[in-house]
């Protein structure tokens, strides 16, 4: 009977992975054959698919390994702009960075893990309020 219950349990939730700034830098995708992780509003997405984008040398490379929220608004590459950093943005810039991780990362990139500032409060206590994102349109056949 213990072996029928298992059956049906349904799957355990992946945990949550937390990445600091330091952990989240060692996938700017510069080595080959490393995922390439980029994050947006603190959900930290594979864009490992998109390498001819992400990778070395490749036009978004500036994007990934960081937080690049405020450069998905302002779809700039500008080093001043590849912050989580959102303050001052323009209602259109916040519209277009909701439309761009609703659209572009969360429909295209497997989700795996936050940012610590989107899971911990400034004293690093955990935010009690933090919810993780749900991928309902994600499927992995879409990339082959």
């Amino acid at each position: 009977a213990a072996e029928r219950e298992l059956r049906f349990r349904p799957p355990a939730e992946a945990p949550v992975r937390l990445f600091t700034e330091p952990e989240l830098a060692r996938y700017d995708g510069q080595q080959e054959g490393q995922p390439i992780y980029l994050a947006v509003k603190g959900v930290v997405f594979d864009v490992t698919s998109g390498k001819e984008f992400y990778g070395k040398g490749a036009p978004y490379n500036a994007l990934v390994g960081k937080d690049s929220t405020r450069g998905v608004a302002k779809m700039s590459l500008d080093p001043a702009d590849l912050t989580h950093d959102i303050t001052g943005l323009t209602e259109e810039e916040l519209k277009s960075l909701d439309d761009i991780f609703n659209n572009v990362y969360k429909a295209k990139y497997p989700i795996v893990g936050y940012t610590s500032r989107r899971i911990l409060n400034e004293d690093g206590s955990p935010n009690l309020d933090f919810k993780p994102e749900d991928q309902p349109h994600f499927n992995i056949k879409d990339e082959f």
